[in-house]
């Protein structure tokens, strides 16, 4: 079943680029944008990803903390951190693939039907309480982040 605005956000424990567990627990009190993205540097993530660096000050502002989350590797998301000089936090599922049970456990689908998880782009907008405040299930990279502040009326 679908997660719905107002339900609580399933919590998770994720190695973040440096190694270090992270958990969505440990956000309460803050606003997360929880991103999923298939893959560091591509085209997309990256617009994705810069959407959000570009509008970090305001995100910054007003306590919201950005997640992204893909099945890339630390030292992958080290790079493409460095490269892009982004502010904020990237999850990986290591190994084995939690973010597979994660991913299902936000209402997500598999991609193409296959048994291999891949990842297409949602986002959450978690509350300070916990609670799921936006789902954005059509992704535009390029806009992902103006559009949620736009939103929370942030803009």
């Amino acid at each position: 079943m679908p997660l719905r605005i107002g339900d609580s956000a399933p919590d998770f424990t994720l190695p973040n680029q440096d190694g270090n567990d992270t958990s969505l627990a440990s956000f309460k009190g803050s606003r997360v944008v929880i991103y999923f993205y298939p893959k560091d540097d591509t085209p997309g993530c990256t617009k994705e990803a810069c959407s959000f660096r570009d509008r970090w000050d305001l995100f910054k502002i007003n306590n919201i903390q950005v997640l992204g989350i893909s099945k890339d590797a630390s030292k992958s998301h080290v790079r493409f951190i460095e490269k892009h000089k982004l502010p904020f936090t990237l999850l990986t599922d290591g190994e084995p693939c939690p973010v597979a049970t994660l991913y299902e456990s936000y209402g997500l689908k598999k991609f193409m039907g296959r048994e291999y998880y891949g990842m297409m782009r949602h986002t959450f907008v978690i509350d300070e309480e916990g609670k799921i405040e936006l789902i954005y299930l059509k992704v535009k990279s390029e806009n992902m982040a103006n559009q949620i502040l736009g939103d929370l009326n942030l803009n």
